[in-house]
């Protein structure tokens, strides 16, 4: 077995959309922390959990980079080797009273306060915690990642490739050594910057080659730039319809729900639309805030719609492991739709146009020149175009076998994603045959969190009632 380091996030400069979300948090309403709890059925010991992240920042020579704005702020920012690494300040471990009635009411708010503080920006992005003290000797681990290293896909490759499949040691595991260190070089900084910004003229220069082609077929060149430039206004404009006057209230503070829902029944729910399940996904949440709106004494009516956006990967075959590749798709989502089935077509049928957008990787296009702005310039602007959404939505496969740490057994993966100004961010992802529902609110918006999990709860078995037979969603507590 080759002690080789994984290639996961061995790109050096960040992405101009990378670099915009790093910037953008001159505003800390813009902070893009993902967080990934995993609830396991026993506590790890101490010493063996330590040697094990250890091990992992050798695997992963990311988790032992940060990040360096380049000289003057000028160009990309890139990952440069930490000369002060430090395991002891990114790993933490604090232990429960265990005195309350269940899980939830204690592991949350750790949970939460652990996510809204900001990182060092002068160490590696990443943080991790183990929470001991839960019920039948149970424990959790926290995990906390800058999004800039990585989307939600990229945090599945990540797992899958650092997690076990057995509960015992493996002796025979590879053991790469600590990545060797690298002080900052001026000069290198320089003749970086410079060969950056000179990859610019042959994209200049393509360009001006297409354009001389273009002219001998102007009539199709107008008419496929006029169609990509249309598409372009649709995807990067904040979806149709005014937002939700309920959730119009923004604030600092995040509250975190979780719930189980069985993957299978909720495919199987979707299917009987003639949906996806992402569309019952969606449409679940819509019937959720459907009926939060009523229960808060905000009925909405039949075509009442909700500002949503909702990721959609373009990763490819040839891409790297980690980073982020995904653009949004941007819906006037029909929470007013009462019928589960005919919610979940509606929403098939706006998210295959939204894949179908000719320019829906068009923010890559936008990108290089916004992370050029200045910072708070950056955040007005990119924040203007995530906070008018009222919910972000997404949903990753994630592990379908038994995945373990350092002897304890993962049970679930509930994964948090950061709130961008909108009123809730609500992600899934399967861990075996569960999905893993992780709600994270902004708590001026949705004031009454456990309402908001009821509802949560209701809008799922709303779309499962379409399959006989389903489990119960339930609401973790």
């Amino acid at each position: 077995m080759s002690d080789t380091p994984l290639t996961w996030g061995s790109v050096r400069e960040m992405s101009p959309f990378e670099a915009m979300m790093w910037r953008a948090e001159a505003d800390p309403r813009y902070r893009s922390p993902v967080l990934a709890v995993e609830l396991m059925d026993a506590t790890p010991e101490w010493d063996r959990l330590v040697a094990a992240v250890d091990w992992a920042t050798r695997m992963v020579p990311r988790f032992r980079e940060r990040i360096r704005e380049p000289l003057g702020g000028l160009g990309t920012p890139y990952w440069i080797n930490d000369l002060e690494f430090d395991l002891h300040y990114h790993l933490r471990r604090v232990r429960l009273p265990g005195t309350g009635p269940g899980v939830w009411p204690e592991l949350a708010p750790i949970a939460e306060q652990f996510m809204m503080t900001p990182f060092d920006r002068e160490r590696p992005p990443w943080e991790a915690m183990l929470v001991e003290g839960l019920p039948d000797g149970r424990s959790a681990f926290l995990l906390k990642l800058h999004h800039v290293l990585t989307d939600g896909m990229g945090v599945v490759q990540l797992l899958s490739q650092l997690h076990s499949r057995k509960r015992e040691h493996d002796v025979d595991k590879p053991q790469p050594p600590a990545p060797a260190t690298e002080a900052p070089d001026p000069l290198a900084e320089v003749d970086r910057l410079v060969r950056r910004e000179a990859g610019l003229l042959p994209t200049a220069a393509r360009a001006a080659r297409d354009v001389t082609g273009a002219l001998a077929h102007p009539l199709a060149a107008m008419r496929d730039t006029a169609g990509y430039l249309t598409s372009a206004v649709r995807v990067l404009s904040p979806p149709s319809g005014a937002s939700s006057e309920l959730l119009r209230p923004r604030g600092l503070s995040w509250r975190f729900a979780a719930l189980d829902v069985g993957f299978a029944d909720l495919r199987a729910a979707g299917k009987a639309a003639g949906g996806s399940f992402n569309d019952a996904y969606v449409a679940a949440l819509l019937g959720a805030f459907r009926l939060y709106h009523a229960e808060m004494g905000r009925p909405v009516g039949a075509d009442a719609t909700l500002r949503t956006s909702v990721p959609v990967s373009v990763r490819r075959a040839g891409d790297a492991a980690g980073g982020n590749r995904w653009a949004p798709a941007r819906l006037a989502a029909p929470m007013g739709i009462v019928d589960p089935a005919e919610r979940i077509g509606a929403v098939g049928a706006l998210m295959r146009a939204a894949r179908a957008e000719p320019a829906l990787e068009s923010p890559d296009v936008v990108a290089p020149l916004l992370a050029r702005l200045p910072a708070p310039v950056l955040a007005l602007v990119a924040g203007g175009s995530t906070a008018g959404n009222d919910l972000q939505a997404s949903s990753v496969p994630g592990l379908r076998h038994e995945a373990f740490l350092c002897g304890a057994q993962i049970e679930r993966v509930y994964p948090y994603a950061p709130l961008p100004g909108c009123a809730a961010m609500i992600s899934a992802v399967t861990h075996g045959g569960t999905a893993c529902v992780g709600a994270n609110l902004d708590a001026a918006a949705i004031s009454d969190r456990e309402l908001f999990s009821d509802c949560l709860a209701l809008g799922f078995a709303d779309v499962l009632a379409l399959h006989p037979g389903s489990a119960d969603p339930v609401v973790v507590r």
